[in-house]
């Protein structure tokens, strides 16, 4: 309806006697301003809803979900807490030990067959000679055997850095979410208070901040 009143006010100035007499750009900025009026109520609305809609989600947002979702699925507690960024940081945390484990685990199988296979030709066996790895053909036994070693020690490392990752991802998710229930942006008010030191008997200044829970804000629906 506000638009076909739109358009029957551009053609009554249109085809007005008078309208070469007119402005053009008066008549632009005319209609700007009734399509501003006609599309603002409707933004104001959506911005209503939406800021509903988020009070919803953090009455009802509960950190032990987070915790859970993220101890069962890395990245998962951070999706449940909106912060959709974090997720491929917290699956390149983990891609960085799990790399270093399958590489590590290679070699350490090659070292130690390798190892295995010489220690067998010089017994007199030389079955498993020929399938040694060519770049480690050239190593002695005592190489070998360090770096089986190296390669184990580092594989069972990238097993403890992976389980510590996959921790810190869900410590981050249980924290974040705690925080969510505090709005430090808007409504954190800071007070300077006098006061003096009862010891020393000198003058000083005291910083008192309050943090609103937005669980304790209730939702006014007749707005």
């Amino acid at each position: 309806m506000k638009q076909k009143n739109i358009l029957l006010i551009y053609f009554m100035l249109l085809f007005y006697p008078g309208y070469t007499q007119v402005n053009g750009d008066s008549i632009n900025r005319f209609i700007v301003s009734v399509e501003q009026d006609s599309i603002k109520p409707f933004i104001d609305s959506a911005k209503i809803i939406k800021k509903r809609k988020d009070s919803v989600w953090l009455a009802n947002h509960n950190p032990r979900i987070a915790t859970r979702r993220s101890a069962m699925i890395p990245g998962w507690g951070q999706a449940y807490n909106r912060e959709y960024w974090k997720i491929p940081l917290v699956y390149g945390l983990l891609a960085v030990p799990t790399a270093a484990y399958f590489y590590n685990n290679n070699y350490y199988k090659k070292t130690k067959f390798a190892y295995e296979a010489k220690v067998k030709a010089a017994a007199g066996d030389s079955s498993d000679y020929a399938a040694i790895d060519p770049e480690l053909i050239t190593l002695s036994p005592g190489s070998l055997q360090n770096y089986r070693n190296t390669f184990r020690r580092d594989r069972d490392y990238a097993i403890l850095w992976f389980i510590l990752a996959w921790g810190l991802q869900v410590v981050d998710a249980t924290v974040f979410a705690h925080l969510k229930q505090f709005n430090v942006s808007r409504d954190l008010s800071m007070q300077i208070h006098p006061q003096v030191n009862p010891v020393t008997r000198t003058p000083a200044l005291t910083l008192a901040f309050q943090f609103r829970d937005e669980r304790r804000k209730t939702i006014d629906n007749r707005r």
